[in-house]
């Protein structure tokens, strides 16, 4: 049995939110969340919030022990692109693209 929790339509680029994700992959909960505390990304606030949305339910809707918890699966896609337009010189223009992710984590339990 696991324990999921999603953040969707994140302002972030899943390229820089993948970067902590590799480095808590597969790492225990306690771990996971110091790790994330003590790296300094613009990613790791919102997988912060996450992270302990995902050990609440799991202690809530599932009953888990939470010093067994660990993150067995997490991964981001992309959301939605903004796009939005930069004034340049000689009255042309750039894109810029906002991109979005929707970020997924599980956690489940050690059997031990």
């Amino acid at each position: 049995m696991e324990a999921k929790a999603y953040l969707k339509y994140v302002r972030i680029s899943p390229r820089k939110v993948e970067i902590v994700l590799d480095l808590i992959r597969g790492k225990d909960a306690g771990t996971a969340m110091a790790i994330i505390k003590n790296t300094r990304k613009a990613a790791c606030e919102p997988l912060e919030k996450l992270l302990k949305s995902a050990i609440a339910n799991a202690e809530h809707n599932f009953g888990m022990d939470v010093s067994k918890l660990y993150v067995s699966e997490c991964f981001v896609c992309p959301g939605p692109t903004l796009k939005r337009w930069l004034p340049r010189a000689k009255g042309s223009a750039d894109r810029l693209l906002k991109r979005t992710s929707h970020i997924t984590m599980a956690l489940k339990e050690k059997e031990s």
